[in-house]
């Protein structure tokens, strides 16, 4: 890394945890903050952290409260959310109140280092849109509206184009189904109108649509784009 290093903010009450954290961050010439509750995180909040690593299960402050009181201190600044396995009702909330991402314990570093690039990259995204996307052999131009697959073009409805600026405008990040109902509908729409949009959209720029390479499912929960440099495993199940 060039210049100073980033502040990484751990707010988990496992000891354990927070040193495989310090120690895989550590090496990656991060700066480390560790918070073992919320008391301790809102305080270290106002060191500026680049990222927050947010544990749900915290022994003083409910995990989605701490979350949305973060969010009422700052609206920006990244958030990785450290969830149960198999919790996607606590996952959809947590993304629907700010988070930008969630990995379900236990996780690997690679992906978690993989995670936290996304999002931040989706930060600077959001203060600077990039007009040109690319992810493998996938292109968008936000600004023409051109869309290639390696050099074929690829023509889209209006809506199907909307639906991929919003994944792209998003890349990395997961969006929830809600969330994407809203920017295209209305949030109460029936879902199964996303679905299909999502599968004519995965037609046209997936070379094989039942397993997506840039259009990812994150089953029960929603979508998301993948991200430059996300590694291959995390092309995660078609949902139909």
């Amino acid at each position: 890394m060039n210049g100073a290093p980033l502040k990484i903010l751990i707010v988990d009450d496992e000891p354990p945890i927070r040193k495989l954290l310090r120690m895989g961050l550590g090496t990656q010439g991060y700066e480390v903050l560790e918070a073992s509750n919320g008391k301790i995180a809102l305080e270290l909040l106002k060191q500026g952290p680049a990222l927050i690593i947010l544990d749900l299960g915290l022994p003083d402050i409910q995990g989605h409260e701490l979350l949305r009181m973060i969010r009422g201190r700052n609206d920006s600044v990244p958030i990785v959310v450290l969830s149960s396995r198999g919790d996607e009702a606590g996952k959809v909330e947590a993304l629907d109140l700010g988070a930008d991402d969630y990995l379900t314990k236990p996780f690997g570093m690679d992906e978690l280092l993989a995670r936290m690039r996304a999002a931040l990259r989706h930060q600077l995204q959001v203060h600077g849109e990039r007009p040109v996307f690319r992810s493998g052999d996938l292109s968008v131009d936000l600004v023409r509206r051109l869309v290639k697959v390696g050099d074929r073009d690829v023509k889209l409805s209006p809506k199907e184009y909307d639906l991929l600026r919003i994944l792209v405008q998003h890349a990395g990040k997961v969006l929830t189904h809600k969330f994407l109902l809203g920017e295209l509908w209305d949030p109460l729409t029936d879902a199964q109108y996303l679905r299909v949009y999502v599968r004519q959209l995965r037609q046209k720029i997936e070379a094989d649509p039942e397993r997506p390479q840039f259009v990812l499912t994150e089953t029960g929960i929603g979508y998301r784009l993948r991200a430059p440099d996300d590694p291959a495993k995390t092309v995660l199940s078609l949902e139909n």
